[in-house]
């Protein structure tokens, strides 16, 4: 896996109520040894990983149990349970085999620190060789101040929370390999 970018906090102009929010983005890469369309079937949310997180990200974050909908359309929208809340996604953007964007549009759930996600995204690129470049994008807004301090705490725990993300997407797409490979 690469290395994590992160944007600098940037108002939200559509947030006029509170001018003062601030907004994260962490994008974590990773490359497949895959062909896009391969890797794009492999996409899930954190929330359809069926082994259990490890330990490390059970303790610094909600625990997933399910998902409820569906995210193959602009417009459709998961239910993703957690032990204690749920988030709404909505699907903003789509386009096969390249990106992949949602909103959170309704968030009953404890993040430390009070922070709120907005959203996130996959794009994949393709490499030379049948490889694929995913960039993974989680976007979130944090009350905790100084920013300088808790924005590297937030953004270590982000890229644990990537890593494992991308390393069940590999797995997934490496057992869809092989189950078409076996039918062949």
């Amino acid at each position: 896996m690469n290395a994590t970018e992160v944007a600098a906090p940037a108002r939200d102009p559509s947030k006029a109520a509170d001018v003062q929010q601030q907004f994260t983005s962490v994008v974590t890469r990773a490359n497949f040894k895959a062909a896009p369309e391969e890797v794009w079937e492999a996409l899930l949310f954190y929330e359809q990983i069926e082994e259990r997180s490890p330990l490390h990200l059970r303790l610094l974050l909600p625990v997933p149990i399910r998902t409820e909908g569906r995210k193959s359309e602009v417009g459709d929208e998961m239910r993703c349970i957690y032990e204690d809340g749920h988030l709404l996604k909505r699907i903003t953007q789509v386009t096969r085999s390249r990106n992949l964007v949602f909103e959170v549009i309704e968030e009953d759930l404890a993040l430390g620190g009070g922070i709120k996600l907005s959203g996130g995204s996959y794009t994949l690129r393709e490499l030379p060789g049948g490889h694929t470049e995913v960039a993974l994008n989680t976007e979130y807004s944090s009350p905790r101040r100084p920013r300088w301090l808790w924005m590297s705490v937030e953004v270590f725990v982000c890229r644990m929370f990537h890593r494992h993300m991308l390393s069940a997407m590999r797995r997934n797409m490496e057992a869809g390999l092989n189950r078409r490979a076996g039918k062949k």
